[in-house]
């Protein structure tokens, strides 16, 4: 999901301190009376936006856009519903010429919040379509969810929801109608290999989102840990707090850490999951509308003393970014893959009064040697591209993934192995390897 750095200063996620725009005082229109005189019509909703761009958006001249005749303009049409002003607030964000300022209707809203909290009201089942049946099938049954305690299990075929056959749904079709309100009940038809069709009652709930997944994998004499983070949502840094504990407890030599299609999430968590990997050093500065600087560091808490490969390619966006820049810049990790997405800006994202809600660019970031990626990106210390055929061979077949035919992991592990896992020191310059 959208590729940026998120800050919910409105759902009370403090970020990160003094890289926030002040506000300014200029105003066309006297903002009490207007808003009086508005109440709860779709006008009240157009100048809210309007006035927490103005007040906070990065860009102080809006992209050269006359951003107090904007407000005049809005103001002065007359909407005859909701929707109304939602397509004239997207028309006039436009103008900033900033895809990652926009305006996000109740539902678009609602399902944001919901990932980057990193949990959802359901029965906790991951789903695919089956290519070779076509029918709708169960992935995986999350740990402690109500559809493992239910009993499903991976290859189970959903054949209806709630009596509805499933046959021609897409995946989110099925989520949509699988997930719902904590405490009430689902009725799901299962196919099972070899068994009779089965009837299942299952109680939705609130379901902690695994974002990380690790395991130990042999290389040679060598036993590393392999970590794969999928996005910075509210649980990340918990979740590789004990992933990382659990990999140091097997005496693991090194560690792969693959942010590979991680397209960001909350600025917080990228800065609090940098600090279990680095010991010292700057994770990432940020420069507000003002020209304000502001660095954050490393605060000494490193859980990892073993030498680092880190993984990225083209959907390795925003927090990913801010990470493995981090880890790179301070000679901590070697990364590998392909150039990353190349995302250097930080939103503030909102909730507005009717449940809509709004991110606003508030700030750009600087790797810690005041590298500017965007629109660039990360180049890798080892520059590997997978060719169409072998990302179709993963997208396939995800259980290559993380293993030596994943051609990126394996020289992962040959950088580990050529730069002497048990011995490297943290923050001590690895080896890059020149792939030709």
């Amino acid at each position: 999901m959208h590729q940026y750095t998120k800050r919910f200063s409105l759902l009370h996620f403090a970020l990160f301190s003094g890289a926030i725009a002040t506000t300014l005082t200029m105003s066309v229109l006297p903002v009490r009376s207007v808003r009086a005189a508005m109440q709860d019509s779709p006008k009240a909703l157009v100048d809210e936006v309007w006035q927490l761009v103005n007040r906070e958006y990065v860009d102080s001249t809006f992209n050269k856009v006359n951003w107090q005749l904007s407000r005049q303009n809005l103001l002065s049409k007359n909407y005859t519903s909701k929707e109304q002003a939602y397509n004239a607030i997207r028309a006039e964000l436009e103008k900033l010429g900033d895809p990652y300022t926009r305006f996000l209707d109740p539902q678009q809203f609602a399902a944001l919040t919901d990932q980057t909290a990193g949990e959802l009201s359901g029965v906790g089942i991951r789903m695919e379509v089956n290519e070779q049946t076509k029918r709708l099938t169960v992935v995986e049954a999350i740990e402690n969810s109500p559809a493992l305690k239910a009993g499903l299990r991976s290859g189970d075929e959903i054949l209806a929801i709630d009596g509805k056959p499933t046959q021609g749904l897409d995946v989110q079709q099925a989520s949509n109608m699988i997930r719902g309100k904590a405490g009430t009940p689902v009725n799901l038809r299962i196919g099972r290999s070899g068994q009779q069709n089965l009837d299942v009652r299952i109680t939705r709930a609130k379901i902690e989102v695994p974002t990380v997944r690790y395991s130990v994998k042999q290389e040679g004499k060598n036993r590393v840990g392999y970590i794969s983070l999928r996005e910075f949502n509210a649980h990340a840094a918990e979740q590789m707090q004990r992933a990382i504990y659990d990999l140091n407890r097997q005496q693991v030599d090194g560690y792969v850490l693959d942010l590979r299609g991680n397209p960001g999430g909350l600025l917080q968590a990228s800065i609090e999951i940098a600090r279990m990997w680095l010991d010292t050093g700057d994770i990432v500065r940020t420069v507000d509308r003002r020209g304000k600087s502001e660095k954050i560091a490393a605060n000494r808490s490193s859980l990892v003393k073993q030498p680092v490969a880190v993984l990225v390619d083209g959907n390795s966006a925003s927090a990913s970014e801010i990470l493995a820049g981090a880890l790179k810049d301070n000679n901590r990790a070697v990364v590998v893959g392909s150039q990353t997405f190349g995302k250097a800006l930080v939103q503030s994202v909102h909730s507005l009064s009717d449940g809509s809600g709004l991110a606003i660019t508030i700030a750009h970031y600087y790797t810690p040697k005041g590298t500017d990626i965007s629109h660039k990106g990360i180049t890798p210390d080892v520059k590997i591209d997978l060719t169409e055929a072998q990302v179709r061979q993963l997208a396939t077949n995800p259980n290559l993934v993380g293993t030596q035919n994943d051609p990126q992991y394996a020289r992962a592990i040959a950088v580990l192995g050529t730069n002497s896992l048990a011995q490297t020191a943290p923050n001590q310059p690895l080896k890059p390897i020149s792939i030709r």
